[in-house]
């Protein structure tokens, strides 16, 4: 099995075909129906044919109703490579361009600051979790342990309408009750969103609060992907994470998670991200060198600098704070070990 990663293509593949047969099931029975009532309200036609008379009566094949649906289960695969920090490194930088493009089309508007712009959100971002959790649920559980989508507000969620996907158990139950949205809710508002959008109105405030609710989900799933962060550590390091997970030492867990040269990489690496992806392409059929120079000189629709500092002093030391939540709780002896 693969790790689950930003783009979710093996969710959307599964999703995708259970909307369909759920479609199908629908449109069997609602001509089933149809076929029912026209059986009831049948129609003569009468047709003169010289001296003769015949009568033609409308039928309607009878559909049967749709069977119980069942929704497909992933099916058993190999998943012992899902952990490689390798394969989580990966997912992590393409999580990268998702968020510096959401960002990007954030910042094409002003604050739009006003009195219940988080309440506009707030109401947003729980339609968008309702909608969701329609589909099978949003949040990972101890039932669905696959925590790859966090609700800013689990409590509202409905029940939802298919049946749910049953995952491989990759994570400590655990998992599925660590959830920092709250912090992450009030470092966008407070911190982030003032430097990547100028300030004042243009009154474009449903479209920009849309673009909040995509920010905010795409800084989440980033921030709380270091649970499996956390366990591919812990796997490949077992006794020496083990030690101080039983001392419950945060301090020692910190210290062996962090690495500032790698860090360092990364808020350069997205630094060079955010002013190549927010300027314009030149316009083909340009020079080389003209076309560079060009893009040197053309404003960055971002500020290159508020994306490393975003990195720097809120994502990867939140990403960390769930990492040691997570393996502070990895041993609980409540909860049944992942499967290897």
């Amino acid at each position: 099995m693969t790790l689950p990663s930003a783009d979710f293509s093996h969710e959307v593949r599964l999703r995708r075909e259970a909307a369909k047969k759920a479609l199908s099931h629908w449109c069997q029975h609602r001509a089933s129906l149809a076929a029912k009532s026209a059986s009831h309200a049948s129609t003569s036609l009468k047709v003169n044919e010289g001296s003769e008379s015949a009568q033609a009566v409308l039928e309607v094949p009878q559909v049967p109703p749709p069977a119980e649906y069942s929704r497909p289960q992933p099916a058993e695969e190999d998943f012992s490579s899902a952990l490689l920090l390798e394969s989580i490194r990966q997912s992590l930088i393409r999580q990268e361009d998702t968020i510096i493009y959401c960002l990007i089309e954030r910042g094409q508007f002003q604050r739009n600051d006003w009195s219940p712009r988080r309440s506009t959100i707030e109401v947003l971002s729980a339609g968008v979790a309702a909608a969701g959790n329609g589909a099978g649920p949003w949040d990972g559980s101890a039932d669905t342990p696959a925590p790859i989508e966090h609700s800013f507000y689990p409590d509202d969620l409905p029940e939802p309408v298919l049946p749910s996907l049953t995952y491989p158990q990759v994570l400590a139950p655990c998992a599925a009750d660590i959830n920092i949205n709250d912090t992450i809710m009030s470092m966008y508002l407070e911190h982030l969103l003032p430097a990547i959008t100028r300030p004042g109105s243009d009154n474009n405030f449903g479209s920009a609060a849309m673009q909040d609710v995509l920010c905010l989900q795409a800084l989440s799933q980033r921030i709380h992907y270091g649970k499996y962060v956390a366990e591919a550590k812990f796997r490949a390091q077992e006794e020496v994470y083990r030690e101080q997970v039983e001392r419950q030492d945060a301090d020692a867990l910190m210290h062996l998670l962090t690495d500032v040269r790698v860090e360092q990489q990364v808020v350069d690496r997205v630094r060079r991200k955010a002013e190549l992806y927010g300027r314009d392409a030149s316009a083909s059929g340009s020079s080389e060198a003209g076309a560079a120079s060009r893009d040197d000189e053309a404003p960055c629709k971002i500020a290159p600098e508020a994306v490393a500092d975003l990195y720097a002093r809120w994502l990867m030391p939140l990403n960390k704070q769930v990492q040691i939540a997570y393996l502070l709780r990895r041993l609980d002896p409540l909860s049944p070990s992942p499967r290897h």
